[in-house]
């Protein structure tokens, strides 16, 4: 274990369908994350991909006449356009149809097979395909009209019986209660942690781990007739895609954060930690599952064709701006509502009004009366000490938000920050300082350069072009600063020539 190594991950994406503003929202949190952990200095390693088998997918080609492998690799490349579309910093992009991640899921099989962890049985109960899983009679209702029979997750169950290997989930159930009390930081928010211990006090049932009725998934070592259960494969991911059977996955293994959405939470929680300790590997240090979004104020669904394309808002409204909205606008784990009322309104008010405004007042008068030239600080008065020191001290406060990934706090803090700036702007009031003591006009000034940059430094991994924008009016670029210049002055160009600069937020009317 490397104590400078941070892995970060989304969870694999399901190649059925196409992506859309749930995707988008995991993996700009990943990537905020993997830029933030970088800049702090971290080795980091920011993983995505995507899920390509089990019955779902073998369907959803047949439905197109595709060849299945010929559908995976077609989808897949609708979620690798998506990492350029959302400007993503990821590492590695793992697909499970791959070599070496069949060759990592089938050593774990034999591990846990030789580890006594299977068994071979006959499977009887419901089976959801849509959600890939499996349900106990007591979660099961049966739809009024239809008569059909309805996991909690409001889509369809099958009866399903056949030959299949078990996993002993069972026999994991008070290990893991153990495990969740000694690691109290492994399951976030509260609310899901809640949630998962509440499911496993109830107790758990062995898992069937293999199925014979399809043969889309990766083959059970010595049994040709099975494949495995898709989960157990999808899951594997996290390993495979750095390295593992080699001992080289070691450098970023037990991951520091799996973000992922509330309704795979027990997949990531339950099943995914008892197979690990199972096969005698670390689980990671935490699951993080986030809430969901409505669309002004219903539920998103194809059937209401009210789902949310993350490229429409983006070529409307700008990336920076969809990114920044999604993270601030909601406390990430809780349920959010996308308006573009909202997303107009943090345009105006966070972006223009108090960060655009800030950068736009400050230079414009560096360029108007400082003829763009910066000086050396000369001296740093008693009302200069609040402003100025500011950034150092919110910088610890920072990086235990990003631990906790409570973005909006994050946002909130640097915030303050700009409303500081902006009021240390009308306090002093440099277009009289000009006329009245040039050299205290240049101070308060180049102070206040120093304080926009540091702002563009905190907000890089939210907002990367936006910040690089910022950045590069004062002949900085964000390639070559990190979070330790948010403690330091000395980074400043004091040879570029700043010019008039062009508005950065469009207000919107």
């Amino acid at each position: 274990m490397n104590n400078n190594s941070f892995f970060v991950t989304t969870p694999i994406y399901y190649v059925n369908d196409s992506p859309h503003i749930g995707h988008a929202y995991t993996s700009i949190a990943c990537d905020v994350i993997a830029r933030f952990n970088r800049l702090n200095g971290k080795k980091t390693m920011f993983l995505t991909g995507t899920d390509e088998h089990g019955l779902k997918i073998e369907q959803a080609a047949k439905k197109k006449n595709m060849d299945t492998k010929k559908f995976v690799d077609q989808m897949s490349l609708d979620f690798k356009k998506l990492t350029k579309i959302l400007n993503l910093s990821n590492d590695f992009f793992v697909r499970t149809t791959e070599t070496y991640h069949k060759k990592a899921s089938q050593h774990i099989w034999k591990i846990l097979k030789k580890n006594n962890e299977i068994y071979l049985d006959k499977y009887k109960g419901w089976y959801s395909i849509s959600d890939e899983a499996y349900f106990n009679d007591d979660e099961i209702t049966t739809d009024e009209k239809t008569k059909k029979k309805i996991a909690p997750s409001g889509n369809e169950v099958q009866w399903v019986e056949e030959e299949s290997y078990f996993f002993k989930l069972s026999k994991w159930q008070d290990k893991l209660l153990d495990f969740y009390k000694k690691n109290p930081n492994f399951i976030g928010p509260d609310s899901r942690r809640n949630e998962v211990i509440s499911f496993v006090k109830n107790g758990l049932n062995d898992l069937s781990i293999s199925r014979t009725t399809f043969s889309w998934g990766v083959e059970v070592p010595d049994d040709k007739k099975h494949v495995m259960y898709v989960w157990l494969d999808a899951l594997i991911n996290y390993l495979s895609a750095i390295g593992y059977p080699d001992k080289k996955y070691k450098k970023f293994w037990p991951a520091d954060v799996h973000i992922v959405g509330k309704d795979i939470i027990r997949f990531h929680a339950i099943y995914w930690p008892a197979f690990l300790l199972a096969a005698g590997i670390e689980p990671p240090k935490r699951i993080f599952a986030h809430g969901w979004w409505t669309n002004e104020g219903k539920k998103i669904s194809k059937s209401l064709g009210n789902v949310i394309d993350p490229n429409e808002i983006i070529k409307e409204y700008g990336l920076d701006t969809l990114r920044f909205f999604l993270l601030r606008e909601v406390p990430f784990g809780n349920d959010g509502d996308f308006s573009k009322n909202s997303l107009q309104r943090r345009i105006n008010n966070d972006l223009a009004n108090d960060l655009g405004n800030l950068v736009q007042r400050v230079l414009t008068i560096v360029d108007k009366n400082l003829d763009g030239k910066l000086n050396k600080i000369k001296k740093i008065r008693k009302n200069d000490k609040k402003i100025y020191d500011y950034p150092k001290e919110i910088l610890k406060k920072i990086e235990i938000n990003y631990e906790k990934q409570e973005f909006h706090k994050v946002i909130e803090t640097i915030w303050k920050l700009i409303s500081e700036a902006n009021k240390y702007v009308d306090e002093n009031a440099p277009w009289q300082l000009l006329k009245d003591d040039k050299e205290r006009a240049g101070d308060v000034l180049n102070i206040l350069v120093l304080i926009i940059a540091k702002i563009a430094i905190f907000l890089a991994p939210i907002m990367p072009n936006i910040s690089e924008n910022i950045l590069n009016k004062i002949g900085l670029s964000i390639k070559k600063l990190s979070m330790k210049d948010i403690s330091g002055d000395n980074f400043l160009n004091i040879d570029y020539k700043i010019e008039k600069p062009e508005i950065i937020f469009q207000k919107i009317e």
